[in-house]
């Protein structure tokens, strides 16, 4: 009943907060779940205030090439757009996002009501806010409990490496599960279960993945002033520890996976572990439909995994803003956002993590408000785009046995650095 008055209260708000003509606002969004989840929705929100809401959803891959024509345009197509945290430094150079703060202000909208983290990583730029956190990407390491707590499996581990299995806490405890369970189960001489899986792709998908690589053996991409550290030793083995996850504890063809396909090997059962998305979390451990479900565990990557994170922004080239504003009002309002992680959304609200509803549905839901906490940052400034594309293709290299990592590291550094040159973050 609480929720139903809420919901009506602020039903009404928003209609007051309309005008009274027929709208239209469109959005452009990701194919992903929770995109599915919000066009569900949008009933109630046409029933609340009267506006129209087309979602066309697209793959990741083109969503970059699909915006930047329309936010150069003095009027484009969509009035909201979801945009990747990367992404955010080049929106924000170029002067494509509106500022929120003045509405939320105006409206009495809560922006603390974010993970801090995830608000400083996707919503605001020096201090002023361009986003609304839509959903989370942090990274977590995703294990087999079955496996963990097999009394054979443990005596077997402890044999070999002289310690105790169990939920990985340090790095090199994560590098001999890697090559502990990564074996021949039928004796034919070839692999057929694997310690990890690992997605190699060059762009986004190699760079997402292999951040973790590298966090858990002490690297980072830069230092307090800018300057790239992709050449210390500790990122040298983060590259090479990548390298061999791909080539001796990951499937043939590895070097070629984005997410859907490691995660695909973790469904069929054939993988002990997997760095991956939180929000994919759901998927592996789903009994339906998931040779690991109801098997699976997920913990923090050891030294911490990747942060990162969408964000519902409204661009200069909106044709109809406040329309587009009384969306987010409403999307990000605490029981859309609820009904939303109820379903399995990848959360930014911190009351979410520890709602009692929530947690009851979602067991691991504590977990992950720490993954999302903890996570670590990636670079984000106005050639982010750039770097990906270069310095995963470096690592793409290493990861396939055609570079040596010592010199992926040093054609890394060297990208990294004369992009931080051009960019105006070093000299």
């Amino acid at each position: 009943m609480k929720r139903l008055l809420a919901f009506a209260a602020l039903a009404v708000a928003l209609a007051f907060a309309m005008p009274a003509k027929a709208q239209t606002i469109r959005i452009l969004m990701e194919t992903v779940p929770d995109t599915e989840m919000i066009r569900e929705m949008l009933p109630e929100f046409k029933e609340a205030t009267g506006i129209d809401v087309e979602i066309e959803a697209i793959s990741y891959i083109d969503m970059h090439t699909k915006l930047v024509p329309q936010l150069i345009a003095p009027t484009g197509t969509y009035d909201v757009i979801i945009v990747d945290f990367y992404w955010v430094a080049e929106f924000h150079a170029a002067g494509w996002l509106m500022p929120l703060d003045d509405l939320a202000k105006r409206d009495g909208f809560d922006l603390s009501v974010y993970v801090p983290k995830v608000m400083e990583t996707t919503g605001t730029v020096d201090g002023v806010t361009y986003m609304m956190p839509f959903y989370n990407y942090a990274m977590g390491l995703v294990y087999r409990k079955d496996l963990l707590e097999d009394p054979a499996e443990q005596a077997a581990f402890k044999e070999k490496y002289g310690i105790d299995l169990g939920v990985p806490k340090t790095w090199d405890e994560f590098r001999k599960q890697m090559e502990f369970f990564t074996r021949d189960t039928d004796g034919d001489g070839e692999r057929d279960f694997f310690g990890t899986v690992t997605q190699a792709q060059r762009g986004d998908c190699v760079m997402m993945q292999s951040s973790n690589f590298l966090y858990g053996n002490g690297a980072r991409y830069y230092d307090e002033n800018w300057n790239p550290t992709l050449d210390t030793p500790e990122a040298i083995q983060g590259i090479t520890d990548f390298a061999d996850a791909t080539m001796k504890y990951s499937p043939p063809g590895s070097e070629g996976f984005c997410f859907d396909e490691a995660v695909a090997v973790m469904t069929q059962g054939k993988a002990y572990s997997i760095i991956t998305f939180n929000n994919l979390f759901a998927t592996i451990n789903n009994p339906e439909t998931s040779a690991a479900g109801g098997k699976a565990g997920i913990t923090p990557v050891p030294g911490g995994g990747l942060m990162g994170a969408w964000g519902w922004a409204i661009p200069n080239s909106s044709p109809d803003k406040e329309a587009a504003w009384t969306f987010l009002k409403w999307v990000e309002s605490y029981d859309i956002a609820k009904r939303r992680a109820l379903k399995g959304s990848a959360m930014t609200q911190t009351a979410l993590f520890t709602d009692p509803d929530i947690v009851a549905a979602r067991p691991e839901a504590p977990v992950l408000g720490e993954l999302v906490a903890t996570g670590n940052a990636f670079p984000v400034f106005t050639y982010t785009v750039q770097f990906v594309e270069e310095v995963g293709r470096e690592i793409n290299l290493a990861a396939s046995g055609q570079k040596d990592p010592a010199e992926a590291a040093k054609a890394s550094q060297e990208a990294f650095a004369e992009l931080l040159r051009k960019d105006g973050k070093i000299d």
